[in-house]
């Protein structure tokens, strides 16, 4: 008689490999980074990346991923009154864009701060956020 052979074992999922302090220090600057230039996507990407690998890189993407929440909100609130207020004073259009530009000014800036300290093995805080949505 022949045998069947047996099954074969269930695949597990694989565990990544945590991430060396060093590496996630540089993953989290280059988080703030991103995040400066693409609020919103910029962290989130990176803390759905390493959220597993580096319990640093975990809260170093929240806090990112938070702050371009709150930047991200504030573009849409300012697109809606300049918006509203445009229809009114069709010449708030250059006004809109200076206050635009200045918001992504100011993100490219905190993220490059953020950026730094958190190279450094830090965990940055941005002091200027409301609320925070991802604990």
């Amino acid at each position: 008689m022949s045998e069947t052979p047996p099954p074969p074992p269930p695949s597990t999922p694989q565990t990544p490999a945590p991430l060396p302090d060093a590496e996630a220090f540089s993953q989290a600057r280059l988080t703030h980074l991103v995040n400066g230039f693409f609020p919103l996507f910029g962290g989130l990407i990176f803390w759905l990346i390493y959220k597993d690998r580096s319990e640093f890189m975990d809260d170093q993407g929240k806090e990112a991923t938070n702050f371009g929440i709150a930047v991200f909100a504030g573009f849409v609130v300012l697109n809606i009154v300049f918006f509203i207020i445009g229809i009114i004073i069709p010449a708030i259009f250059l006004i809109s864009w200076i206050v635009f530009l200045a918001l992504w000014a100011f993100s490219i800036y905190s993220g490059f701060q953020a950026g730094n300290r958190a190279g450094t093995g830090e965990r940055f805080r941005y002091s200027i956020l409301p609320f925070r949505a991802i604990k």
